[in-house]
C-alpha cells in the first residue's frame, strides 16, 4: 500500500471519530434537555379555584320568625237602637275618618219621644211654678195665724215632688237625645270599611248577628311572631339598650314590606311550645301590610363590629367542625380549622382562625390538598376547566 493511500484512510479514521464524537455530543445535549420537560411533565398541575379575601364590616345580627299581621283595632259597626235604615254612607273599601258617618237610621221616632219628653218638663216646671206661688202664700198665713202649718208643709212637699219631676224630665230628655243620636252611626276610628252587609231599607236591631260593616285599622298595624325561649335572653337585653328595630319581608323572604319597632314581649312562655310571642308595630303609611297575611321578621339583636365575613360558600364541614381552605402567600392551600356563624346566603362572619385579608377558597374545594397549588380563576372560567 502506497503512502498517498495510507494517508487518505487515516483522514477517513479521523473523519468518522469525529462524527462519532459530535452525535455523542449532541445526544447528551438532547438528553439534558429532555430530562427537564420530562420532569416539569412529571409535576401535577395547579388546581382552578375561585378565591375572595375575607373582609371586614359592622355586621347586624337579626333573629328571622314567621309572623302574621294584624289591625292595631278591628271594630264591628253595629246599630244601637232598632230602625229602617235611610242611608248608606259609605262605599266598601273606603278609607274612613274618626266621625265620618256611615249610615242613619230613621230619626222620626226618636225625635217624637224627644219632643214629648221636652214637654213634659216644660208642664212641669209650669206647676212648679205655680206650687212655689201657693207655697209662699201659705208661708204669709200661717205667720198671721190664718193657715196651718201642715197645709204649709203639705205644699212644700208639693213643691219638691214637682222638682224632683223636672229633674226626671231632664233626664228622660237627655235620655231620648242619646236614642236620637245613636241614629246617625258614625265611626269611632280612621281605618278602612270592609264589606256591608246589611243593605239601605232594611230593619236594622241591636241584637243582630252581622254587624252593618267591619271598620279596620291598618295604619298603624301590627305582627304577632313567636320566637324559641332561648331568644328570650338577648332580646329581653335589646329592648332594655332602647328600640328595638323590625323588619317585615314578603313570604318569599326577599323583598322588605315595612320597618317598625318591636313593641312588646309577652308575659308568659308557651310550655308547649317553648316559645316567646313577641308584637311589633308598622307604621305601615304606603299600606303595604295587610291584616292576616303572613310574613318574615328579622328582629334587630345587636351589631358586631368590625367582624371578619367570607361567603358562606367557603365554609367545609368536616369531622372537627368548620374549616376553609387558604390560599398562602407560595400559591399553595392550607386546611385551616375556623369558627364561624352564617348570618345569610351570602355572609358568614369568622370569630376565630382567619384574619382579614387572607384569601379563601370559595369553589373548587373538592379537589383540593393540604399543599396543593392552586390557579384563581375567574368563576366562570375554573367552571369550564372542572368540567
Amino acid at each position: 500500500m502506497s503512502a498517498s493511500k495510507k494517508g487518505r484512510g487515516s483522514r477517513i479514521t479521523f473523519a468518522i471519530a469525529g462524527v462519532a464524537i459530535i452525535v455523542l455530543v449532541a445526544g447528551l445535549a438532547i438528553d439534558r434537555l429532555e430530562k427537564p420537560a420530562a420532569t416539569q411533565a412529571s409535576e401535577p398541575p395547579s388546581v382552578p379555584v375561585v378565591a375572595t379575601s375575607a373582609g371586614q364590616q359592622d355586621v347586624p345580627i337579626y333573629y328571622d320568625a314567621l309572623g302574621t299581621v294584624m289591625a292595631e283595632n278591628t271594630v264591628a259597626i253595629r246599630a244601637q237602637v232598632n230602625g229602617q235604615i235611610v242611608s248608606i254612607d259609605f262605599r266598601q273599601g273606603q278609607d274612613v275618618k274618626k266621625g265620618d258617618v256611615l249610615a242613619k237610621i230613621d230619626p222620626a221616632p226618636f225625635q217624637a219621644t224627644l219632643d214629648q219628653a221636652v214637654a213634659k218638663k216644660s208642664e212641669d216646671q209650669a206647676t212648679l211654678v205655680d206650687a212655689q206661688k201657693d207655697l209662699a202664700r201659705f208661708a204669709t198665713l200661717v205667720g198671721r195665724e190664718a193657715e196651718t202649718q201642715q197645709n204649709l208643709d203639705a205644699q212644700q212637699s208639693k213643691v219638691d215632688q214637682t222638682k224632683a219631676m223636672i229633674d226626671a224630665d231632664q233626664g228622660a230628655i237627655e235620655s231620648a237625645q242619646t236614642q236620637l243620636n245613636y241614629t246617625t252611626i258614625a265611626a269611632p276610628i280612621d281605618g278602612v270599611v270592609g264589606f256591608r252587609q246589611v243593605d239601605i231599607g232594611n230593619i236594622i236591631h241591636t241584637t243582630d248577628t252581622n254587624p252593618l260593616t267591619v271598620l279596620t285599622q291598618i295604619r298603624p298595624c301590627v305582627a304577632v311572631f313567636t320566637l324559641p325561649q332561648d331568644d328570650l335572653g338577648p332580646v329581653r337585653e335589646a329592648m332594655l339598650k332602647g328600640s328595638v328595630e323590625v323588619l317585615a319581608f314578603d313570604q318569599d323572604n326577599v323583598h322588605q314590606l315595612a320597618q317598625g319597632r318591636l313593641l312588646l314581649i309577652d308575659n308568659q312562655i308557651d310550655q308547649t311550645t317553648s316559645t316567646i310571642r313577641l308584637k311589633a308595630e308598622f307604621p305601615n303609611q304606603d299600606e303595604r301590610l295587610w291584616p292576616g297575611e303572613f310574613i318574615h321578621i328579622r328582629t334587630l339583636i345587636t351589631t358586631r363590629k368590625n367582624a371578619v365575613t367570607v361567603p358562606p360558600v367557603a365554609l367545609q364541614r368536616g369531622p372537627d367542625g368548620l374549616y376553609v381552605w387558604v390560599i398562602k402567600s407560595d400559591g399553595t392551600v392550607e386546611h385551616r380549622s375556623i369558627d364561624a356563624q352564617t348570618i345569610n346566603d351570602k355572609m358568614a362572619i369568622v370569630s376565630k382562625g382567619l384574619a382579614v385579608g387572607e384569601r379563601v377558597v370559595l369553589d373548587g374545594q373538592s379537589r383540593l390538598d393540604e399543599g396543593v397549588h392552586v390557579n384563581i380563576r375567574p368563576p366562570r372560567a375554573a367552571q369550564q376547566e372542572a368540567g
